[in-house]
């Protein structure tokens, strides 16, 4: 290679480099103005992930200097696991990229488990729209089944075939603890993806039912909610029952077993970061500070609080730095409990 060339090769790369460090270095508020960011979505269309991403995306231009135009991308995988290494590794680290998460990825990783390759700790909380306030996770089946009561599903040939999605997902996650830890009789069928297709089989009597939220039937299966199609026989994700469902019991309330009552509070501690949204790690400070204030300043918006009641989400948000809170108390959880946790949602 000759002289010349390799003094423009010199070159071309000195001003790839520049270009890079200019970025890196641009302010938050010209950075944003004029640009795409996307929000990745580790779920399919339909369910409350979707859903309250959506919200958000129509939402948060507003409250980031800049009001960069934001569109989503569904990337579903793995029951969320996609996403989460995605944003972790192959994203731009420069805050043009976010993603609502699966509340039970993060948790994945603090199980051990070898396809979550992230350190949750590590990426750029944004906050929670939900603390579960007001949600439920709910066993939810058709309105005919004849089990009127979770009572029921411990009585000789009474069965209930449960949908539920991949390893991150809490469906399953539930779904498999109900089970093989209060002791219900219940079928898991896996490999659904997302709370649309599990509906969709349900109203084909192809399954009896799930594992779904609360707020989740209400956004995505509003008509259905409405006319009584389906039946609650419990509750998952609460300390007391719902004020809605005052004879429904919670998965507290059906055992008395300390290794039992561990298990399910150590699955329960996602869903007090319900909706959780994040950029990756490492994306400049003051671009983290402002979309961490965006996101705050948006859950108090009255636009945005009126949209979310309308889609029947639970408002109850969470700031950033207190995910990170609940993710240093999920990693303190007691080795054999997460060694339990981790046999049954292993189980096959």
């Amino acid at each position: 290679m000759t002289r010349a060339a390799i003094l423009f090769l010199i070159c071309g790369l000195c001003c790839e480099l520049g270009a890079g460090w200019q970025a890196a270095a641009q302010p938050a508020e010209s950075f944003y103005s004029g640009r795409t960011v996307t929000m990745l979505v580790g779920a399919s269309p339909g369910g409350i992930n979707d859903i309250s991403a959506r919200l958000v995306a129509r939402h948060l231009s507003r409250f980031i200097a800049g009001n960069p135009t934001i569109i989503v991308q569904n990337n579903p995988g793995g029951g969320g696991l996609v996403t989460a290494n995605r944003l972790y590794f192959n994203s731009d680290k420069d805050g043009s990229v976010l993603a609502k998460l699966e509340r039970a990825v993060p948790q994945l990783a603090i199980q051990g488990n070898p396809n979550a390759q992230f350190d949750p700790a590590k990426f750029t909380w944004l906050g929670s729209l939900s603390s579960y306030a007001a949600d439920a996770y709910l066993m939810l089946v058709n309105a005919n089944h004849p089990a009127r009561s979770v009572a029921d599903l411990k009585a000789p040939g009474m069965r209930v075939v449960l949908g539920a999605d991949n390893a991150a997902s809490s469906n399953l996650i539930f779904a498999l603890i109900a089970k093989e830890a209060l002791g219900l009789n219940l079928t898991v069928v896996r490999g659904y993806t997302g709370a649309a297709p599990l509906f969709l089989a349900m109203q084909r009597g192809e399954l009896d039912g799930q594992m779904v939220g609360l707020s989740s039937v209400r956004t995505g299966q509003r008509d259905l909610w409405a006319k009584g199609a389906f039946r609650p026989l419990m509750a998952f994700g609460r300390a007391r029952r719902h004020p809605e469902f005052p004879n429904m019991p919670i998965a507290r309330e059906l055992t008395d077993d300390p290794g039992a009552l561990g298990l399910i509070e150590f699955a329960e501690l996602p869903f007090f970061m319900a909706l959780p949204f994040a950029a990756p790690p490492d994306i400049p400070r003051d671009r983290a500070r402002m979309l961490q204030a965006a996101f705050a300043t948006m859950c108090r918006d009255k636009g945005f609080l009126e949209e979310a009641e309308k889609l029947g989400i639970d408002m109850s948000p969470v700031e950033g730095d207190d995910i990170l809170t609940l993710l240093a108390r999920t990693a303190a959880t007691p080795k054999d409990v997460i060694a339990h946790y981790n046999a049954i949602t292993e189980h096959k």
